[in-house]
Formats: structure tokens, C-alpha cells, sequence
């Protein structure tokens, strides 16, 4: 349990036991799932934990709660590593109001088998509850990252309970930088809805706030700014880190030794380089890397007429989450029909804005001294 302010504690719990967050998502270090307990006049929840950690958090809750019964339960997202507990919480507090969007309370029945009409109070944005001193303010934030979202402020401490919004791979009691992983969190579950995070960070922009306190990684009470503009960055699609990244596949060796080539070249120019070779690193990070950076360097082979299936994967997970705005340089490799690059362009084309840059360098197995000097000039094109 976590002071968070005099009045407001986080009663999360750390997840040590995940290796796969939502099945796909590798977290090393753990994966924090937050909840908040406001003590004040009266005492309100704010989302439960994952069901595995039921026992303790409810212990937390009580703990908190100095032993008074919390009066209201407000579900924020229905994502069930929050909701989980919903069903529990409110058998062991009778008399508790659970307060949620509409959608929530459908999502409720379909999870949970019960929505509680008879218990229930249906928030939208704008509606406020008063628990004394603390004024709580509901703020609609649809498809961050799941349409029945709603965030809260409190107005007394000035704290933005921001669901999904700001959080972060890895424990609570994780010590490293929140940068990496809060992007990879970003790019990788909610970075589809960049145009809905920004219209959350419009209406966030209105309010005078003091403390994030998201549902996934630490509490933000310094240096707001810093974590804001990264957010503004994200949301936008733009461009974080100078450099090129390099995403590629090789099944012989000669296409990651054109990519090798490039990475000197580029070295020797000056250029900030990031290489991911996809059969072997983490998607996530390597998509990460793709939005972080402003230039792109894809390097495939050719295979069964299409592209090699780890680059089909990145690829996807490009247009997936709106690529866009970014310069695109192509490498394909192909014995007797390169057909890559063709195939890449293609994947890619409902992407905006992406200015793909000359030469296309084709290799029809191994390098010549053609492809060299087509990988200088590459390196050029990519260094302006």
C-alpha cells in the first residue's frame, strides 16, 4: 500500500508471476495493476486488481479503509485485470454503490453475469460526487483503449486517476527508466488511438493537476511536464529520438550483412542507429523503436512470393497502430524473383504520409559492388 496523498492511497498489487501481459506483451520486471482508495467523509474505490490478487487487495482496501466500509466502487475500465474483483468486493460490502459508465455496467453483465441495477449509479462526463472535502469529476475518455473508459479528477488534491492513460510495463517497486517501457505500454495497446489519447489530453490540459495516478505503473507527481510532452509526442505520432532504426530479416545471412553495411555507413555519417532483427528481438519493441524514431530502414527477403513472416508481422503491427509521418528506405533480397520490396510498399500503403526514400536496394542473393554503392547512397538519403 502506497500513500499518495493524505488522504488517497494506492491499494494495487505487484504481479511477479506474469511473464505475458494480455498474452503477448513480454514484462520482465512485473506488471503493476493499480487501484485507489479515497478516505474522506465517505470512502470511495477506484477499480479493483486482477483476480488473482483478490485476497490481498482487499486486505489493502481494508487496511486503508482504517476498517469504515468503502460507500462507493467506481469502475473506470473493464479491462478484467481491473474489474476482476468487482463481483467480490461489492458481496463483501453490501451497502457500496458501484458507479460506472453505461457501457461499463454492459460489459459488467457480459463478464461478471451482473450489472446491479439495484445498486448502480451510471456516470458520464461532467457528473461529480462528493465525498467531503474531495469532489470527484468524471471525465469521458472513449477508446483509451476501450470505448466504456471514464477518468476522474479531484479537484481537492488535484489528482488525475487516468485509467490506462500513462502507464507503464513493470512492478510498483520497479526502479528504471519510465520512458521505455511506458512507450512500449503506449505503442503497443494503445497506440491505435492516438486521435482519442490526444482529445484526453485537450480536456486533461483544462485541469490543474498535481498527481497522475494511472492503473498500470507508478504514480506521477514530478516533473508532470516532462511526462506530458512525451504523451503530446505519442498521441501525435511524431517524431521522439533523431536517428534511423532498422527492422530487418535474414535467412542466409546476406540480407543482415547489407543491413550491417548500412548500419557503418550510417555510423560513419553521424547517424543515431537502432537495428532489430525481427526473428529474434521483441516485437514490441522493435514497433516501439519504429514510432520513437523518424526514419525507417525495412530489409527483407523475398519468400513464397511475399515477405518474409516475421517482417508480415511487423509490418502488421505498423498499420495496426496508424503508422505514419515517417521516411521509409527499402532493402529486398531475391534469388530469382525479388518481389519484398513490391510487397512491402503494399502493406503499407493506408499509411499517411511516409516518403520512401531512393534507391530501393534489391539483392539477388548476395551483395554485388552495385549494392554497395546503392547502400552509400542510402545511407545518404537517410542522413539528410
Amino acid at each position: 500500500m502506497q500513500r499518495v496523498t493524505h488522504d488517497i492511497f494506492n491499494v494495487g498489487v505487484s504481479d511477479r508471476e506474469i511473464d505475458l501481459f494480455e498474452g503477448q506483451y513480454v514484462v520482465p520486471n512485473g506488471m503493476a495493476y493499480n487501484s485507489y482508495l479515497i478516505r474522506d467523509e465517505k470512502i470511495a474505490v477506484l477499480d479493483t486488481v486482477d483476480a488473482r490478487f483478490g485476497e490481498e487487495w482487499m486486505s489493502y482496501v481494508a487496511e486503508a479503509a482504517e476498517g469504515r466500509a468503502p460507500d462507493y466502487l467506481i469502475v473506470q475500465h473493464m479491462e478484467p485485470d481491473h474489474s476482476a474483483n468487482i463481483n467480490r468486493f461489492l458481496a463483501a460490502y453490501p451497502n457500496c454503490t458501484v458507479l460506472a459508465s453505461d457501457k461499463a455496467f454492459a460489459m459488467m453483465k457480459q463478464f461478471y453475469g451482473n450489472d446491479y441495477p439495484e445498486r448502480r449509479t451510471v456516470i458520464k462526463e461532467g457528473d461529480t460526487l462528493c465525498l467531503g472535502k474531495h469532489t470527484l469529476s468524471f471525465v469521458a475518455a472513449p477508446m483509451v483503449h476501450w470505448p466504456e473508459v471514464m477518468v476522474t479528477y479531484d479537484c481537492c488534491d488535484k489528482v488525475l486517476f487516468s485509467a490506462d492513460a500513462f502507464g507503464k510495463f513493470g512492478a510498483q517497486d520497479v526502479e528504471e527508466d519510465w520512458a521505455c517501457e511506458a512507450r512500449r505500454y503506449y505503442f503497443g495497446i494503445v497506440g491505435k488511438y492516438g486521435m482519442q489519447a490526444q482529445a484526453l489530453l485537450k480536456k486533461a490540459a483544462g485541469l490543474d493537476i498535481a498527481v497522475i495516478c494511472p492503473l498500470h505503473g507508478p504514480v506521477l507527481s514530478e516533473n508532470l511536464s516532462y511526462y506530458l510532452n512525451l504523451y503530446q509526442i505519442w498521441t501525435t505520432y511524431g517524431v521522439e529520438s533523431e536517428g534511423v532504426v532498422i527492422a530487418y530479416t535474414s535467412v542466409y545471412g546476406n540480407t543482415r550483412a547489407a543491413v550491417r553495411l548500412l548500419r557503418e555507413e550510417l555510423t560513419r555519417l553521424g547517424v543515431k542507429v537502432q537495428v532489430n532483427d525481427l526473428a529474434r528481438c521483441d516485437m514490441a519493441e522493435a514497433i516501439e523503436d519504429a514510432f520513437r524514431y523518424g526514419k525507417l530502414v525495412l530489409a527483407t527477403t523475398t519468400y513464397n512470393m511475399d515477405v518474409f513472416p516475421f517482417m508480415h508481422t511487423f509490418l502488421s503491427g505498423l498499420t495496426e497502430r496508424n503508422f505514419q509521418g515517417r521516411k521509409v528506405g527499402i532493402i529486398e533480397n531475391g534469388t530469382w524473383a525479388p518481389m519484398a520490396a513490391k510487397k512491402m510498399t503494399a502493406y503499407l500503403e493506408g499509411c499517411k504520409n511516409l516518403t520512401y526514400l531512393s534507391p530501393t536496394v534489391t539483392l539477388r542473393s548476395a551483395m554485388t559492388e552495385q549494392n554497395r554503392a546503392e547502400i552509400a547512397q542510402l545511407a545518404k538519403a537517410l542522413a539528410e
